[in-house]
């Protein structure tokens, strides 16, 4: 496969009608492969959740477009950000393990992400799960059906074509299982 102009208008296209603004190519070898390499185009107005990956570091390079790669204190307050515009010669930066970091996005924009562990067995965390049960409200339901989606795509991508359950998903989001299996209910899966 070639990384080119072609590729990269075939992916904003997707990510543009997604309801997430964003897309990720897998990039392994096959669902033995125990890494996650993908491409991930994103257009501006994604929403990337607060999240860590605490059993690795996560290598982002950016290919073309404009991001801030932010990182937060355990508390969800911002403590730094790493612009990356490969027209400034800012080509990428490496996100300790245990971070927790999200993505602004200022343009059409595609990066390389790579770390270790296989999507969804790799121990990421986040943020946004750490609070009670009772502070959730009906934005963080929206973003819990755009989190089952990401993993109903990803899963999809990936290849695999067996049916996700609720317990599936609630153990790979950290998310307790009766609300993903209301959220689920209600999304028709």
């Amino acid at each position: 496969m070639t990384i080119d102009k072609k590729l990269i208008n075939e992916l904003y296209d997707k990510a543009v009608v997604n309801p997430r603004l964003r897309i990720n190519y897998d990039l392994r070898n096959s669902e033995l492969d125990l890494s996650q390499r993908m491409l991930n185009a994103m257009m501006p107005g994604t929403k990337v959740d607060i999240h860590r990956h605490p059993n690795s570091s996560e290598s982002v390079i950016i290919i073309c477009g404009s991001i801030d790669e932010v990182y937060y204190d355990d508390k969800g307050n911002e403590i730094d950000r790493i612009h990356l515009n490969p027209e400034y010669a800012q080509f990428g930066c490496q996100v300790p393990k245990g971070v927790w970091h999200a993505i602004e996005v200022f343009e059409p924009s595609l990066i390389f992400e790579a770390k270790d562990g296989m999507y969804g067995q790799d121990g990421t965390e986040f943020l946004s799960s750490r609070c009670d049960a009772t502070d959730i409200s009906e934005e963080s339901s929206i973003d819990l059906n755009a989190k089952i989606q990401s993993l109903i795509e990803m899963e999809r991508h990936s290849g695999s074509m067996e049916v996700i359950t609720p317990l599936y998903v609630s153990r790979m989001l950290n998310v307790p299982l009766d609300e993903v299996e209301k959220t689920m209910k209600e999304m028709g899966l």
